[in-house]
């Protein structure tokens, strides 16, 4: 396994791959993701041209089974954006972290513990003190959960993110078997990435109110 950063035009071999592997994971629960055709591409462009942005890439010899996504939250999606401004929060003191997805049969191997660190270490290298994500929000007594589901939550926390379900945020898309989007709730964890580190926030920023 190799687990590599990759930024702009390098991306480009490996748009295809990546299309496949997120529209794959994204329709198990809880997203259960219907991707329209050609959406996947178009999205992934956001990744090749932004300033900063970068994927993580996870690969078993040349086959791509992984993948995570880092980029500055300034130039991220409007919602993400607007929840943290609506907060008092800067987006420019923040890594927003897209995505992590990963086949099955790679799980439970350190590869999202890889995918973090390497996520945080390129936040770092663009000077960013606090790296965040949103989860979607499902009721655990949904009948659609599958019975096998681990919440991510533990893991989350073991890697240094607290949960702010005071920050939501909305995104509408297709579920698999439905013939139109509709809404859905995130809600975002945070970690600061450093208090020793030039550039880090000081005590009472709101980046680091208690949830």
């Amino acid at each position: 396994m190799k687990v590599e950063t990759v930024t702009g035009p390098a991306l480009l071999p490996h748009v295809s791959a990546l299309a496949r592997l997120r529209g794959a994971v994204f329709a198990e629960w809880p997203y259960l993701y219907q991707s329209p055709p050609g959406e996947e591409e178009r999205y992934l462009r956001h990744y090749i041209e932004g300033e900063g942005a970068a994927i993580i890439l996870a690969r078993d010899g040349v086959e791509i089974v992984g993948a995570a996504t880092c980029q500055p939250m300034a130039a991220t999606h409007g919602p993400v954006r607007a929840c943290f401004e609506a907060a008092g929060r800067n987006p420019t003191d923040y890594a927003y972290f897209g995505e992590s997805v990963l086949l099955p049969a790679y799980r439970g191997q350190g590869i999202g513990v890889a995918f973090f660190a390497a996520r945080e270490a390129h936040a770092a290298s663009l000077g960013l003190p606090c790296s965040t994500f949103c989860a979607v929000v499902r009721n655990v007594n949904d009948p659609r959960r599958p019975a096998s589901y681990t919440p991510l939550d533990g893991f989350w926390g073991k890697r240094g993110y607290t949960h702010h379900p005071e920050l939501s945020c909305v995104f509408d898309w297709t579920e698999i078997g439905d013939g139109k989007p509709s809404p859905h709730a995130l809600s975002f964890w945070i970690k600061q990435l450093g208090r020793d580190r030039p550039g880090a926030l000081p005590p009472g920023h709101p980046s680091q109110a208690p949830t």
